[in-house]
């Protein structure tokens, strides 16, 4: 496997001190690749939960200090501990239609947003084959709470940044094989880069600097928000 899939980049900066801590805390050096793979999706799935950040541009060190991670900021992240310890991953571009985040932007926020939306996902080498790790978005706690608000859902299911054939059947657990949670939405596809730096570079979400500001302190804090209402909401029940 050729050296561009496990090279360290600003975005992808592995031998942050704080990356390669978070690396030998869990001694996921020390297993197999399958367990690596999933030990490592299983840790920014479920432990970065699922929120939108201030930026796509952040460092892996940097989702990490937030805690929380949408698409593009997830799939940094993922890719840095993947290779970390040695697993070859590249990154899969592509735009989102904008409708599937309805249940989690609403009123001027939706209006405000672009039609369509720049969409990441890492795809990890495996066994072979590249292999789509989409699902590493939602936590599984906010997959249970959305499954629970819309358990009469039957067929295709696009909302709350969920874009699936079918809510019910979903399952993001790592299986050794393609995992997708929002690519039903896909309306343009980039193809795949070596890098989150150099394709955010060539395709960077293109809006106006008020709505970039709008954004970043105000519609990511309430969609924020949003999304915690709907995770406790099962909890709540």
């Amino acid at each position: 496997m050729e050296n561009r899939y496990i090279r360290k980049t600003r975005m992808l900066d592995y031998d942050n001190a704080k990356i390669q801590t978070l690396v030998k805390e869990h001694k996921w050096e020390v297993l197999d690749e399958y367990q690596k793979i999933g030990a490592i999706y299983d840790y920014v799935r479920n432990e970065i939960l699922f929120g939108y950040n201030r930026s796509d541009l952040l460092s892996a060190d940097e989702v990490l200090s937030d805690g929380y991670g949408q698409c593009n900021t997830k799939a940094t992240l993922l890719m840095t501990l993947l290779r970390a310890v040695g697993i070859p991953c590249r990154l899969h571009g592509s735009e989102v239609d904008k409708h599937f985040q309805k249940g989690v932007t609403s009123g001027i926020i939706a209006a405000l947003a672009p039609d369509t939306i720049v969409h990441t996902w890492v795809e990890v080498f495996y066994q072979g084959q590249w292999i789509a790790l989409e699902g590493v978005i939602t936590d599984e706690p906010y997959v249970r709470a959305v499954k629970e608000l819309y358990k009469e859902s039957k067929g295709p299911f696009a909302q709350c940044a969920i874009s699936v054939p079918d809510l019910n059947s979903l399952n993001l657990e790592w299986e050794g094989t393609d995992i997708f949670v929002q690519n039903v939405s896909v309306v343009k596809d980039y193809g795949v880069f070596d890098d989150p730096d150099t394709f955010f570079e060539k395709h960077p979400q293109t809006w106006s600097k008020v709505k970039d500001l709008a954004y970043v302190y105000y519609g990511r804090k309430k969609m924020n928000r949003t999304v915690g209402k709907i995770r406790a909401a099962a909890h709540i029940r």
